[in-house]
């Protein structure tokens, strides 16, 4: 029997279903690269993230626009204390002559009760930097009329990662009221006085207008509406840091005053006519006789009242020249033949004067007439 020599057949190589050959594996130093590449991305995006939250943070709670519009929301919601509070606004004599305003403005119109407007609708619209700090505007509406104020903030530390502001020019205002013909006036229905709020106390020229610091922004009305006087209401609105707003107003005298002055006149020519000479002592009438009279007989009276109108004059009032008619009747005796006949004649006159409101409130009327002056 032959002998073959066999030869063994090569093992076949395992392969996959698609015929290509199994990834070779990474070593451990490609490995680390990517971790490493991997945890880097995760960073950044976590970064990001959170630098994105700050962002969001800084402009909503901590920025120079946030602390602007926290001031604003103050003075909204009528909180007069809490406003002076913040950083910057609360200034003294130093500041204001420094600003070239009058150092002995009031401060009575710092508080709640003159904060009668509705602040609403406010949008920051600008915030860049400048010099020192950064300056924030502000778009607003008060009471349906639109508005914008600039404010200037500069940076007064730090607290942990917060920034802390303050405002680098206060944002007060200030009113300049001059009011003729009345001591006292309303600014947003809250009632002054002249002599409470003027560095002068009871001396305060009434014709001196008074310095009173305001929120700003703001709008304020001033109007006179007391029992002698009154003055239609006059809106301003103060929307500057630190600017003076110039008002003058002239009261006007009230009806009812009108119709005590026109009493007192009255009864002043009544007493007047009750006097029997020819020229009544301190009155606007009279009359010249050269015969001789009785005056016993003697007998005055007033057909015609003058009309009383009452215009201002500085910071009190005077009564407008006005005539009325006066009437003698009197038995007089003729001097030439002595004969005795009797005098009945109306005598025309004129009267003016003047109106003094006296600190008690109290009205000094004085009645004359331009013939006896």
């Amino acid at each position: 029997m032959d002998q073959a020599t066999a030869s063994a057949a090569p093992a076949a190589i395992p392969q996959d279903g698609a015929g290509s050959a199994a990834p070779p594996r990474r070593t451990p130093r490609q490995q680390l690269t990517r971790d490493l590449i991997l945890l880097g991305v995760i960073f950044v995006l976590l970064a990001a993230a959170i630098w994105a939250g700050f962002s969001a943070l800084y402009r909503q709670y901590w920025g120079p626009s946030a602390f602007v519009e926290r001031y604003l929301e103050l003075i909204a919601e009528g909180r007069a204390a809490d406003a002076l509070t913040v950083p910057g606004v609360a200034i003294d004599s130093a500041d204001l002559e420094a600003a070239g305003l009058p150092v002995s403005a009031s401060e009575a119109l710092l508080r709640s009760a003159a904060l009668t407007f509705g602040l609403r609708d406010v949008d920051i619209t600008q915030e860049r930097p400048v010099a020192g700090g950064y300056e924030v505007t502000a778009a607003y509406a008060i009471d349906g009329t639109r508005g914008q104020t600039v404010f200037t903030v500069r940076r007064s530390g730090t607290e942990g990662i917060v920034p802390r502001w303050s405002f680098e020019t206060s944002p007060l205002g200030m009113l300049e009221v001059g009011v003729r013909g009345s001591m006292q006036f309303e600014v947003n229905d809250f009632e002054m006085d002249k002599r409470q709020v003027s560095p002068d106390g009871v001396d305060a020229d009434p014709l001196a207008p008074v310095s009173l610091l305001v929120f700003s922004p703001g709008l304020y009305t001033v109007e006179v509406d007391t029992p002698t006087a009154e003055a239609e209401p006059v809106h301003v609105l103060a929307d500057a840091a630190l600017r003076k707003v110039p008002l003058d107003i002239q009261a006007q005298p009230t009806e009812a005053f009108a119709d005590v002055v026109q009493q007192q006149v009255g009864s002043f020519l009544a007493e007047c006519a009750t006097q029997k000479v020819l020229q009544p002592t301190g009155c606007p009438f009279g009359i010249q006789i050269d015969d001789r009279v009785f005056p016993e007989t003697l007998a005055w009276s007033i057909l015609a009242t003058p009309g009383v109108e009452i215009v201002p004059d500085g910071a009190h009032w005077a009564i407008s020249p006005a005539t009325g008619t006066a009437h003698i009747e009197v038995d007089v005796q003729a001097l030439s033949t002595g004969a005795v006949y009797h005098l009945s004649e109306d005598v025309p006159f004129v009267i003016d004067g003047t109106v003094e409101i006296l600190p008690d409130g109290t009205a000094s009327i004085l009645v004359g007439s331009p013939a006896l002056r």
